[in-house]
C-alpha cells in the first residue's frame, strides 16, 4: 500500500503562508490525478485542488488565487503552497488520489477521492 510522509503543516497567523508536501512510496503520482482535500469536522471535507497527469490544475473557489498545487514526479511528491491564509483554512489537509471512472474529471468537482496517509494539521490564527 501507499506510504506517505507529510511536511509543512503547523500553525501560522492570518495572512501567512505554509507549503505542504506529501511524499509517497508504493504509488506513483505521475500516473494519477492527484490533489489535496481538507477536513474540518467529522466526515465533512472539501476538495481544495487537483493536478492531472498532464499538469492541468484546478482549485476550489475558496482557495483560488491563494493556493498553488504542484508536483515533482521524480521525487513522487505533491505540494500545496498556501498563501494569504485565514482562519477558515484551518483543517486537516490530506493529499489524495482522485479516481476518474464514471465520467469524472480531474477537478475539485470530483467527489471520488481517497486520502493518502494521515494528513497534516494546518491551524491559522487571527
Amino acid at each position: 500500500q501507499v506510504q506517505v510522509v507529510y511536511s509543512g503543516g503547523g500553525s501560522v497567523q492570518a495572512g501567512g503562508s505554509l507549503r505542504l508536501s506529501c511524499t509517497a512510496s508504493g504509488y506513483a503520482i505521475t500516473t494519477n490525478c492527484m490533489g489535496w482535500f481538507r477536513q474540518t469536522a467529522g466526515t465533512d471535507r472539501e476538495a481544495v485542488s487537483t493536478i492531472s497527469i498532464l499538469g492541468v490544475k484546478t482549485y476550489a473557489d475558496s482557495v483560488k488565487g491563494r493556493f498553488t498545487i504542484s508536483k515533482n514526479n521524480t521525487g513522487n511528491t505533491l505540494y500545496l503552497q498556501m498563501n494569504a491564509l485565514n482562519p477558515e483554512d484551518t483543517a486537516m489537509y490530506y493529499c489524495a488520489l482522485f479516481r476518474l471512472g464514471s465520467g469524472r474529471s480531474c477537478s475539485t468537482t470530483n467527489d471520488d477521492y481517497t486520502a493518502w496517509g494521515q494528513g497534516t494539521q494546518v491551524t491559522v490564527s487571527s
